[in-house]
Formats: C-alpha cells, structure tokens, sequence
C-alpha cells in the first residue's frame, strides 16, 4: 500500500525558511521523479520544483526560484524543499507527488494530474 507523508509545514514570518519533507513508502521511490505542488484557496494547483529521478536533474516554477531547493535521499524514500525568503504568496498547503516521468521533463503539464496522496503540509506566511 503506498503511503505518503508531508511535514515541516509552520506559520513563518516573511523572509523566514521552513524545510519540507516528504517520506514515501509502498512504491519504487527510486525510480520516480519527486515533485512539490501547492494549492491556495482560490487558486490553481502550482507545480513548485521536480527531481529527477537519480537527483541530476531539477525544475522551479519562476515563482520560486533562486529561493527554494529540492533535494532527496533514495536511501531514505524521502524528498525535501528547503524553502528561504518566504513571501506571502508563498500561503498555500504543499503536497508532494511522484511523476513515473523520471527527468522532470515534461513537469510542467504532468504536475497538473498527478495524484497528492499525502494530506499536505500548511505553509503560511506572514507580513
């Protein structure tokens, strides 16, 4: 049975850091491509950053880059997103998903369907 589990969610101030995780089981988690996505009320699901498979490959939404960084531990079944400098707009429950595309490559549209199996993680972020 696959199990997906989000942490390191918190109230922060803006320009603050949390550090997310992410700790899967029940499924080849090496042999998937790892990504964050976020639901704010009101707004559409957003694909945050993906992982390719061996680690080697990245992707950030533009609204997030150069301020958050994926990483994970196939040794562990885990993924992380180190988030630093914070904004308001940053609100919004993360969940993360495992993309059978390994490279990230086609993120951008898979991150849009991809099932959320976890119950998310609330980040809120305030001025």
């Amino acid at each position: 049975q696959e199990e997906v589990a989000e942490s390191g969610g918190g109230s922060v101030q803006e320009g603050g850091s949390l550090r997310l995780s992410c700790s899967v089981s029940g499924f080849s988690f090496e042999y998937y491509g790892m990504g964050w996505v976020r639901q704010a009320p009101g707004k559409e699901r957003e694909g945050v950053s993906c992982i390719s498979y061996t680690g080697s490959n990245t992707y950030y939404a533009d609204s997030v880059k150069g301020r958050f960084t994926i990483s994970r531990d196939n040794a562990k079944s885990t993924v992380y997103l180190q988030m630093d400098d914070l904004k308001p707009e940053d609100t919004a429950t993360y969940y993360c998903v495992a993309d059978p595309e390994v490279l990230c490559g086609t993120w951008h549209q898979n991150q849009k369907t991809l099932d959320a199996r976890g119950q998310g993680t609330l980040v809120t972020v305030t001025t």
